[in-house]
């Protein structure tokens, strides 16, 4: 019991108080709750402009190229990129709504071009939503996944052909990640922005993920280094680390929202980015016996939206793809999309 008391006393997990002074000391960056709602004035009005013939323009980031294609087909990639092929039948169906819905709403909002590729609104990558052709699909998985899968994908998309989420008569930015560690996340915590329909959520049934949870680890030197490169001044060595690196403020959901290094706050997705972590639901701790650091983190992906292996889950205990999506999107009605010819 001494031995482990001892140990208990060097294990640094980052302190949830941080000193009054850095609080008092803060200047908040005020929401920016009147931009969003401009951008869905904005959506409303090109919805009634945007003339949609059931295809649409794809950017394709590998070859460089503008692909039009039906929107239909698109879908179908989309989902089998996305979405693992295995999972139940109900969260394949729930998975297309939402890429067709995510899709939809990026067509209104960009009908000349995303800022990211102006050529097009869509493109293939996980900048908007990851998308494989048959052929690719093949490459990348067993010589029978095509005999033994694509007949699901098709089946998922053929029969919600059409169907998107709703808010209020708007197609929502049905945003979806891997895993979401037990609890989906609030969208203004993470994009600054508050969405009605993008708030946190119970999200059971995902501990088989394969990236449930993870460990980053890293010498402390290699964690210190890191931390002084990308904060310049901020002077912390392994014998202040305990002083230097602080939490300032979690989410509902248990995901970092605001950390102090040596006194300045910075977002806690700055330190997912900065050690390449699977999430901001994470916790820190220092071994000093053997100058080991380990980074463990709950959950995959932003956290926002539909978690994929929680809609599995929810598919394979009775939940069907309806009752999928309005668990994860509060307050949304499915509907077919009005722009549909």
């Amino acid at each position: 019991m001494k031995k482990f008391m001892i140990y208990a006393s060097i294990l640094l997990i980052i302190s949830v108080i941080v000193p009054t002074i850095i609080v008092k000391t803060l200047d908040f960056v005020p929401k920016e709750g009147n931009k969003r709602d401009k951008e869905d004035k904005k959506i409303e009005e090109e919805a009634k402009e945007v003339e949609f013939d059931g295809t649409i323009d794809i950017y394709n980031t590998r070859t460089q190229e503008v692909v039009e294609m039906p929107l239909e087909e698109y879908i179908k990639g989309v989902v089998a990129a996305e979405m693992p092929a295995e999972f139940h039948i109900e969260a394949l169906k729930a998975q297309a709504i939402a890429s067709r819905t995510y899709a939809l709403n990026r067509l209104l909002k960009y009908p000349e071009g995303n800022p990211g590729h102006p050529e097009a609104p869509l493109c293939t990558g996980v900048h908007c939503q990851a998308y494989l052709s048959l052929e690719e699909l093949n490459k990348v998985h067993a010589a029978n996944w095509q005999e033994k899968y694509w007949g699901k994908i098709e089946e998922a998309v053929e029969s919600t052909k059409g169907m998107v989420l709703y808010y209020e008569d708007q197609v929502i930015e049905a945003l979806y990640h891997s895993t979401s560690g037990g609890m989906t996340e609030d969208a203004i915590n993470v994009f600054n922005v508050d969405l009605p329909y993008l708030k946190s959520v119970e999200s059971r049934y995902e501990e088989d993920a394969p990236k449930y949870k993870s460990i980053v680890s890293m010498t402390v030197d290699e964690f210190v280094d890191k931390l002084n490169s990308k904060y310049k001044g901020a002077d912390i060595n392994k014998d202040n680390l305990t002083d230097k690196v602080k939490l300032v403020e979690k989410t509902e959901s248990g995901r970092v929202k605001k950390i102090a290094i040596d006194g300045t706050v910075v977002d806690g997705r700055e330190i997912r980015e900065l050690f390449q972590l699977n999430s901001t639901n994470f916790k820190i701790y220092y071994n000093p016996n053997n100058g080991i650091i380990d980074i463990e983190t709950i959950g995959y992906g932003h956290g926002v939206g539909m978690s994929q292996w929680g809609a599995n889950g929810l598919a394979k205990n009775g939940k069907n793809y309806e009752e999928i999506l309005k668990h994860y999107y509060t307050g949304v009605t499915i509907g077919y999309w009005k722009g549909n010819k």
